[in-house]
């Protein structure tokens, strides 16, 4: 029996390949050797995804972004440009990377229901050999909005094929305020939500404060999902979605996808501290958000992945039973051992995004 298909909800794959100067087409153990000298970012010599790791593990199909934010405040620790010009400028440029990848085959813009039905098709008729040389599918999402200019930026997006946005990132925004904030969304944050209806743009509600996510479920008619989110009473952080926030989600026919970075997984993990090694972390630990939420909605028709493996983290800060991103193959053994069927194992695995997104995609 082949492992199931994965769908990863959430992968920074033009960040690390334009900023982080990462080339993932090479092997995985070839990416950490060649930059296993430098320590510019955390995860030097720790990444866990390259394009034939996704392949291994199955990933047929991803939402990779397009990420860069303003640096709001010159003293915060995270990282921004300092003009919405150059913001732009470098979301081309990822955009720029993602149809090179296309050009190469390495990759497939999956820009409606159909295609995604067809490369699904495609991946699992297809043995190990034939895998290991097929393209991985990608829908387009802009992380955070503080990169447009414009609406009417917005508007050139779509049409170049961006299919989903998530207006805030962490900090305050330009148009919505993000982790580690709060309030409500501004006026052009209420103009942006009107732009991203009216051109049926997929919402993600991730990264918002709690009086945006709230104002977002009102004023936004259109698809809603949460690409990377964890659940807020196993691990309490405004980051995390609380019990009452996904039960409005499951209302609205949302899906969430769980994440891998260690700080959301278990309570009390400090950065640059904390080991997955010191805290016993293993992947058993995510198996409990999803639990979590299946128990909430009272079936498992709402749950995903949204791995953010690639979002500035390496194995410092995963579970110790991943190595790479083709390690989401343990999960099905483990959900199975919590009582999850056959069928609800391969919804958790790709079907429920699959199911959100032919309806949503049209």
């Amino acid at each position: 029996m082949q492992p199931p298909l994965i769908f990863d909800a959430h992968l920074d794959l033009a960040l690390n390949a334009i900023e982080w100067n990462r080339d993932l087409t090479r092997p995985l153990a070839e990416v950490r050797a060649r930059e296993a000298h430098l320590r510019d970012k955390p995860d030097r010599g720790r990444g866990t995804v390259t394009l034939p790791e996704m392949r291994r593990g199955r990933v047929a199909v991803c939402v990779a972004t397009q990420l860069a934010r303003l640096e709001h405040d010159a003293y915060s620790p995270v990282f921004g440009w300092r003009s919405p010009a150059q913001a732009w400028a470098m979301t081309q440029a990822q955009l720029a990377w993602y149809r090179a990848m296309e050009e190469a085959g390495e990759m497939i813009a999956l820009r409606d229901g159909a295609m995604l039905a067809a490369h699904f098709a495609r991946w699992r008729d297809a043995d190990e050999a034939t895998v290991a040389r097929l393209p991985i599918g990608y829908i387009r999402s802009l992380e955070g909005a503080d990169s447009l200019l414009s609406l009417d930026h917005l508007e050139r997006a779509v049409a170049a094929g961006l299919r989903a946005i998530g207006p805030a990132h962490y900090g305050p925004g330009v148009y919505a305020q993000g982790t580690n904030t709060e309030g409500p969304f501004p006026p052009r944050g209420i103009e942006l939500l009107r732009c991203a209806g009216e051109l049926g743009l997929i919402l993600d509600v991730t990264h918002l404060s709690d009086a945006c996510f709230w104002q977002a479920l009102e004023l936004y008619s259109g698809p809603v999902w949460a690409s990377h989110h964890n659940a807020r009473a196993l691990v309490p952080h405004q980051r995390q979605l609380a019990d009452d926030m996904f039960k409005a989600l499951v209302a609205r026919g949302a899906v969430v996808g769980v994440a891998l970075d260690a700080w959301m997984i278990i309570p009390g993990w400090e950065r640059g501290q904390t080991t997955p090694q010191s805290a016993g972390l293993r992947l058993e630990k995510l198996v409990d958000h999803v639990d979590h939420y299946c128990q909430l909605a009272g079936n498992a028709r709402h749950v995903g992945i949204g791995s953010d493996l690639d979002g500035a983290f390496g194995t410092e800060q995963t579970p110790q039973d991943v190595d790479s991103i083709a390690d989401l193959q343990r999960l099905p053994a483990l959900l199975r051992a919590r009582g999850y069927s056959a069928v609800e194992v391969d919804g958790i695995m790709h079907g429920n995004f699959v199911r959100f997104l032919r309806k949503a995609l049209k």
